[in-house]
């Protein structure tokens, strides 16, 4: 694949859309591609369709679909030996939307054929150099969630990580350049608490991923910072 481009129809993502909306009783008639992203290997990284079909009921769908798939997202948390402080590392890019830069967490982009743990700990070596495991994270939403029920496919898997480390090893994560020249990425990693990372994230993913955490490990008393 490295010189050829995945058609459409190939591509496990668009496979896996057209699956679900069969089985959800769909009569598809026509699927027309605005504009497809490739990733360097010539898959197919998201894309935008005119979508034709037919409900159960007898009606038509909106027709416009951002075909994106499954992401991860990953909340990295570092507590300080000594004071058992916790930091979080973000990543810091410039949003495609507006050009302005954008602070989130490790996220990463899921293909039908992988598993989001694997690549949640992929992503995060490849966003902010931490080398974990997939069995170390654990997962905070018991099924996909979906951002947007009327434009994406989109669905979303949460996680975190707690590691516990010296404040000079936790520092050493701070204002890192990483990223994949390849993907045209450009990321800067970043160290906070957990209150001043809700301040400087302004998506929603984001913000829910912190709820998700404190809930799960029972700190309502920094909820409430939030």
């Amino acid at each position: 694949m490295k010189n050829n481009k995945e058609s459409l129809e190939n591509a496990p993502k668009f496979r896996y859309w057209k699956s679900q909306a069969e089985a959800n009783g769909l009569k598809i008639n026509a699927v027309n591609d605005f504009y497809i992203r490739y990733r360097h290997n010539g898959e197919v990284l998201f894309a935008m369709l005119e979508v034709d079909a037919d409900t159960p009921e007898g009606d038509k769908i909106p027709p416009a679909l951002f075909l994106k798939g499954h992401a991860v997202s990953v909340l990295v948390c570092l507590i300080e030996k000594e004071t058992r402080q916790k930091f979080v590392v973000l990543v810091k890019q410039r949003r495609i939307a507006d050009g302005s830069q954008t602070y989130e967490h490790p996220a990463g982009m899921v293909d039908a054929s992988d598993a989001p743990d694997e690549v949640a700990a992929r992503e995060l070596g490849e966003e902010i150099g931490l080398t974990v495991s997939a069995s170390e994270l654990t997962k905070l939403n018991p099924r996909v969630w979906h951002p947007s029920t009327g434009t994406s496919d989109e669905g979303m898997h949460f996680f975190f990580i707690e590691k516990e480390m010296p404040r000079e090893e936790i520092m050493k994560f701070h204002l890192q350049n990483m990223g994949n020249q390849s993907e045209f990425e450009r990321i800067t990693s970043v160290v906070a608490t957990l209150p001043e990372a809700h301040r400087l994230i302004t998506n929603v993913n984001g913000l829910l991923l912190h709820f998700l955490y404190l809930q799960h490990i029972g700190d309502y008393e920094t909820m409430k910072l939030l």
